[in-house]
């Protein structure tokens, strides 16, 4: 008689979970109107910046009598001081914007979080040192900070500026996260894996961390939005040097060359700013939802 053979139960691969939680994410998102919103602009900027330059080119041609035109068919934005199509160049300024607010909020979501968790968890002279370092950098205004560091370092490497902004944008972050090691700490899960001596890196970062998951994601998505105000602040005083193809540049080109004076320039000046405000209110609309979605507290009907 041949004797069954009972097969061991199919275990899940490792991403499995990670991907099912996005997707359940992604799903919850597309119920809210506020979410729906913010996570159609966000794909659509990001097809625009990414996608978008291989079937438009870039307008670099000068061409006379055709300054400062209004939208037409031909321009669907009208043209900058040159006579150049300024729909191709928002369509090619969206890249080194996003990915310095992207690099940004990765480098600062990572050491905020790190340090943040880790101090929480230790406690002791670690704690103290960490919260030192990040109480002298909060005491310190960004903005001016970056002024000063312009004059002496040349920003003209988009990662080199992500870098920078992220060692300035931290410390609050990894306050917040601190705080909420501190709580979670005393969670009689927590106690169990300590009294299983399963190591703190174990602890921190595959029991601790997964549950803030929700509230890492949404400090991310500030984050960027904070990159992106102070990249575009830093081209607009000139103190990026203006190379490549940038909204930020375009809109400081636009306020030098007086667009804003010029019946036809308002095209030019006003397109980079509607750009960067529906970005940043995108990811403002998709920061509210995540937040709702993640916090029981803050859903409708409760």
């Amino acid at each position: 008689m041949s004797e069954t053979v009972a097969l061991p139960p199919s275990t899940p691969m490792p991403g499995m979970a990670t991907v099912r939680a996005f997707g359940r994410t992604v799903l919850a998102l597309v119920r809210q109107p506020a979410g729906a919103i913010g996570l159609f602009g966000v794909v659509f900027f990001l097809l625009l910046a990414f996608v978008g330059p291989s079937f438009v080119l870039l307008d670099v041609k000068t061409k006379l009598g055709k300054e400062y035109q209004l939208p037409s068919s031909e321009f669907l934005l009208g043209t900058d001081y040159q006579g150049r199509d300024v729909f191709s160049q928002i369509v090619h300024g969206g890249r080194d914007i996003i990915i310095v607010a992207t690099t940004t909020a990765l480098i600062t979501t990572a050491i905020a979080v790190s340090l943040g968790a880790l101090a929480g968890f230790l406690g002791g002279w670690f704690d103290t040192v960490v919260l030192a370092i990040a109480d002298i950098i909060l005491t310190i205004p960004q903005f001016p900070l970056l002024l000063v560091l312009a004059t002496f370092v040349r920003l003209n490497n988009i990662v080199l500026l992500g870098v920078l902004l992220a060692a300035l944008g931290w410390p609050a972050l990894m306050r917040a996260i601190r705080s909420q090691v501190l709580s979670l700490r005393q969670r009689d899960y927590i106690e169990a894996a300590r009294c299983l001596d399963l190591g703190t890196g174990h602890i921190v970062f595959q029991q601790i961390l997964p549950s803030m998951t929700g509230y890492i994601a949404i400090s991310f998505t500030l984050g960027m939005i904070n990159a992106i105000f102070l990249q575009v602040g830093l081209i607009f005083l000139g103190l990026v040097p203006l190379s490549g193809n940038n909204w930020g540049v375009m809109l400081q080109l636009a306020w030098v060359r007086g667009a804003i004076f010029i019946k036809g320039g308002l095209g030019y000046i006003l397109s980079p700013v509607v750009a960067i405000s529906l970005l940043q209110l995108s990811l403002i609309m998709l920061a509210r939802s995540l937040e709702e979605i993640f916090n029981p507290r803050l859903r409708r009907g409760n």
